[in-house]
């Protein structure tokens, strides 16, 4: 089932990316793509997974503007974390889906400092840890993470973002919070009117 939500994320980044391609044959100024209130991104993460070693993989994000709340955006973000182990165990995985609140500083043209805060649903996959419990291989959470980072233009509507985040997952070994914590960097575009000008909420 989680495996099929990030599916489903991928497809509408995708999906949305394609629309707004095609809108940009319209000419400058007429477009929808002026005035979409969301952001695409996508990148590659890396965490140390409070587990075994550090994880590594790709993620990808939709953001989209509060109306009459300036700065404030909703998130949705998909991530999984299954490559370039560092750990022992060969078959550690850890991916997720979450939805939450984020707060960009958009005063300067090129430069948004922002936090945000973010709850879903999380996974582990994991070799098997006792021979009485040989189907023992996988678990979910529900997790909560504040987090925050730095968005830079790299170019008219195409940012450059860097992501700090700190995941709480409650109850897991003998109500052990596991807290894995990592970074991202990727690209992504803003569709929204903010995107070329200064902004002043």
């Amino acid at each position: 089932m989680p495996q099929r939500y990030f599916r489903v994320l991928s497809a509408i980044v995708i999906a949305s990316a394609s629309i707004a391609a095609f809108s940009q044959v319209v000419p400058p100024g007429r477009g929808p793509v002026r005035n979409l209130p969301f952001r695409l991104g996508t990148g590659y993460s890396n965490y140390a997974s409070d587990w075994s070693g550090r994880l590594g993989g790709p993620a990808v994000w939709i953001d989209l503007d509060i109306p009459k709340m300036s700065g404030f955006q909703l998130e949705l973000e998909g991530r999984d974390l299954n490559y370039n182990r560092t750990g022992g165990d060969p078959k550690l995985r850890q991916y997720t889906i979450a939805g939450g609140l984020n707060y960009a500083w958009r005063y300067d043209p090129a430069f948004h400092p922002y936090v945000k805060f973010m709850a879903g649903l999380a996974n582990t996959e994991f070799s098997v840890l006792s021979p009485n419990f040989p189907n023992y291989t996988h678990d979910s959470r529900t997790f909560y993470a504040p987090g925050g980072g730095i968005e830079v233009r790299a170019h008219g509507r195409l940012w450059v973002r860097g992501n700090y985040e700190y995941q709480f997952w409650p109850d897991f070994f003998h109500h052990h919070t596991q807290t894995p914590q990592g970074f991202t960097v990727g690209v992504f575009y803003d569709f929204s009117k903010f995107a070329l000008g200064q902004y002043r909420p």
